[in-house]
């Protein structure tokens, strides 16, 4: 009784931390792991054994396959066709939605949001309709696709791992297949009929390219010869400014220089464009003794040049800009990138930009040379919102990427290699084929992620030794006792689903699937339909942005609020619920 006490101080506390987002996920389930560990409830040999499990292994191979293809613009192909669609909002909303779950079936979820996102605000500029119509929907789609195979979302992949460590076969490539697609497809309709009335509309990305009017201020300084700052370098006015501002350009003559490199000198008769407030401009007025040359409203033509470009890019959900500010990163000062401006739920925030502590899901509007925001954007994990401006001399393979993955997929379905290793396989022929670099081998798995799954698949060992386990199963099936045994799935299904809204997908399934395994045994019945369940359960949290990376990289884009989310979420997952219950009891009966 004592251990059952333990696990459950230990996951309650980590359950607490992972909602109240004080550390983040990984780092709250390593030292649940050794505060396990400790008290006794982990054998000293099976501590690290998380790392070296297949779970673990699948899913860094399939990130990296899922950038390789995203590298190669296979579905680059398939999402430009969408812009053949028309002008009809509502068709686009069934074309986008229905191409996003299904590459989710094969690649990850946010990697599919990473491609289709730009597509979707791309038709909203031109007039074509709200983007936020679309984007919700779409995060909600590729949330279904990874439902359809094992290997479209961590949660299928660990089901499977946690029913082969229980005396059966792992589950295969497409034994999620019939059960997800039915899934799928039943949460596409529920969204087409309802997006409409449910969705919350947001104008701000309809009537411009941006939720930004960055001309509003632009200010161009004109450098007479008494000023004091004449042949000093851009880095030394720079530094005598305390507030943050950016020099976006340098008219000198009939040349335009966009984002000057810090070591120009200024010279008399030069004019700088500024982006800054009110209060600041006068600061720079007053040490510099520069003047206004307000002779036009300035446009953002002088943003852009040939090399300088002005990108958007969504903060990602494990990005290392979260908690930083703008003044805190100097982006400038280390890369030549300008932070023009920050919105957040569809808003600009002005005016003090230096202060604004980074959230998942801003959106921010950054200015420099092309392939320095590549690399900005890679190194501190934000997504692009430019129309795959950002892959600037890469080589494009489209055959090879998917004869390997298809390979992979058919060695795997036909049991002549398990999916570890034909996706790890196929993850290495892409280095050796040269669809992906080996320098960026590692550079796009999810390394949080890696560490969660690894840390608390001994803690769901755990759970199921100490006997917490089945003390929890036997309480849910006290709760639904007198009612059909189907009904004890379905509420592990709904308790699943609720947890996986406020902790990762993948925590979620470790922690919930012990719990399935021991109502089974109790019942004494197949595991299979309880299994299903939890992976289901995991696998679509639809009420909340921090439900799912999904979730988070449209919130910016598509200026929603942490509320809107149920508004639509709930219904779908009611729906979702009541599908997914109906096939799993016919695909997966508890008895026989």
């Amino acid at each position: 009784m004592a251990d059952q006490i333990w696990i459950g101080i230990i996951l309650i506390t980590a359950l607490v931390l992972f909602v109240i987002e004080r550390w983040r996920y990984d780092f709250v389930a390593m030292g649940a792991l050794f505060a396990a560990y400790i008290v006794g409830l982990i054998p000293r040999q099976e501590v690290f054994s998380g790392f070296g499990n297949p779970a673990v292994i699948t899913v860094a191979a399939v990130l990296v396959i899922s950038h390789a293809l995203w590298r190669s613009g296979v579905v680059d192909k398939m999402a430009s066709s969408v812009k053949q669609m028309g002008d009809r909002v509502w068709l686009q909303m069934i074309v986008l939605t229905s191409l996003t779950t299904f590459v989710s079936a094969f690649i990850s979820n946010t990697g599919a949001m990473a491609i289709m996102i730009p597509v979707a605000l791309q038709l909203s500029r031109n007039g074509a309709g709200h983007a936020s119509l679309m984007l919700m929907p779409m995060a909600f789609g590729s949330l279904l696709g990874g439902t359809i195979t094992m290997i479209g979302t961590p949660p299928n992949i660990i089901i499977s791992d946690i029913r082969a460590s229980h005396g059966a076969e792992p589950f295969g490539i497409f034994d999620f297949t019939p059960v997800g697609l039915v899934v799928a497809v039943a949460g596409l309709i529920t969204m087409w009929l309802t997006a409409h009335w449910l969705v919350p509309r947001s104008k701000s990305r309809d009537t411009s390219s941006s939720p930004y009017d960055v001309s509003a201020y632009l200010t161009e300084l004109y450098l007479p010869e008494e000023a004091s700052l004449v042949g000093h370098t851009l880095f030394e006015f720079e530094s005598k400014i305390k507030e943050n501002f950016a020099v976006v350009a340098l008219k000198r003559g009939k040349q335009t220089i966009s984002a000057p490199p810090r070591y120009l000198r200024l010279r008399a008769e030069d004019v700088l464009i500024v982006e800054a407030d009110a209060a600041t401009l006068q600061e720079i007025l007053d040490l510099t003794k520069f003047e206004l040359n307000a002779e036009e409203k300035i446009d953002t033509r002088f943003l852009v040049s040939d090399e300088i470009k002005v990108i958007e890019g969504i903060v990602g959900h494990d990005s290392r800009l979260i908690g930083r500010s703008a003044a805190d990163l100097r982006l400038r000062h280390r890369f030549g990138v300008n932070v023009l401006a920050v919105a957040r739920e569809g808003q600009p925030l002005r005016p003090s930009l230096s202060d604004v502590r980074f959230k998942p899901g801003d959106v921010l509007l950054l200015q420099g040379d092309a392939e320095v925001l590549n690399d900005v954007f890679n190194r501190f994990g934000c997504f692009p919102l430019a129309q795959r401006s950002l892959r600037l001399g890469k080589k494009r393979q489209l055959i090879l990427p998917i004869a390997i993955f298809a390979g992979a997929i058919t060695m795997s379905a036909l049991d002549f290699l398990s999916v570890p290793v034909a996706f790890t396989l196929a993850a290495g022929l892409m280095v050796i084929a040269d669809v992906i670099p080996i320098r960026e081998l590692y550079q796009y798995i999810e390394w949080p992620i890696i560490v969660l799954l690894a840390a608390t698949i001994p803690l769901g060992g755990a759970l199921e030794r100490s006997g917490a386990a089945d003390t929890i199963a036997n309480l849910a099936l006290w709760v639904s006792q007198d009612a059909p045994g189907m009904m004890a799935i379905g509420l592990l299904l709904v308790v699943t689903m609720l947890l996986s809204n406020v902790i990762n997908n993948a925590a979620a399934a470790v922690l919930m699937a012990p719990i399935g395994i021991s109502m089974a045994g109790t019942l004494e019945a197949s595991q299979d339909p309880f299994l299903m369940a939890v992976a289901l359960g995991a696998a679509l949290p639809f009420l909340t942005p921090i439900g799912h990376q999904s979730n988070i990289l449209v919130m910016g884009p598509g200026g929603y609020r942490f509320a809107d989310y149920w508004r639509l979420g709930l219904p779908l997952s009611i729906v979702m619920s009541v599908v997914a219950l109906i096939m799993i009891s016919v695909t997966w009966p508890m008895y026989g």
